[in-house]
């Protein structure tokens, strides 16, 4: 299993946002239009979902972390599928279905950080921020770089979020 820092919080605009991204980042942007299915766990740190990207092109992603606002170490593991509906009707007839999220991404690349800018339908804009980290790397390097990169984007410590976007469209 892979790990990273997340953190994410609720901003007033994408598009300000994103102007100052495009300065910071090594890549992007790439525009993602992403549909998830969340699958009920019995664990409620453990999330599965079903990421669709086309008819063809999916991932299951299963990942476990905190239900914090702020930054959290998150494990995840991630399988290609080339079946998506049909991996979806038979987990959906096995686990049941949490909610579904529909959102289109904005995603850029900041040395080893995934900085997403969501359109999450019924929720609104947010900032999301993957700091990767490589086998050995401490938890506290990729908190701090996670804060710096608010700071430079202009986000605040009280517009931070807990849980994922089912958790906040189910409230």
């Amino acid at each position: 299993m892979a790990r990273n820092i997340e953190i994410k919080a609720r901003i007033d605009s994408v598009d300000r946002v994103a102007r100052i991204a495009v300065t910071l980042a090594d890549k992007g942007p790439i525009e993602i239009a992403q549909d998830d299915t969340f699958f009920r766990c019995n664990d409620s740190a453990d999330r599965l979902k079903l990421r669709t990207f086309a008819p063809d092109r999916a991932e299951l992603i299963f990942y476990r972390r905190a239900n914090s606002s702020g930054p959290k170490e998150s494990f995840y593991l991630i399988t290609p599928c080339s079946t998506p509906d049909a991996l979806r009707e038979s987990l959906t007839l096995a686990w049941g279905q949490a909610g579904r999220v529909r959102k289109q991404r904005r995603l850029f690349l900041v040395g080893r950080t995934r900085v997403h800018l969501d359109r999450v339908e019924g929720l609104g804009e947010f900032l999301e921020l993957e700091v990767v980290l490589e086998e050995g790397a401490s938890a506290e390097d990729g908190i701090a770089e996670a804060h710096a990169l608010m700071v430079q984007l202009g986000v605040g410590a009280e517009q931070l979020v807990q849980g994922a976007y089912v958790d906040l469209l189910n409230a």
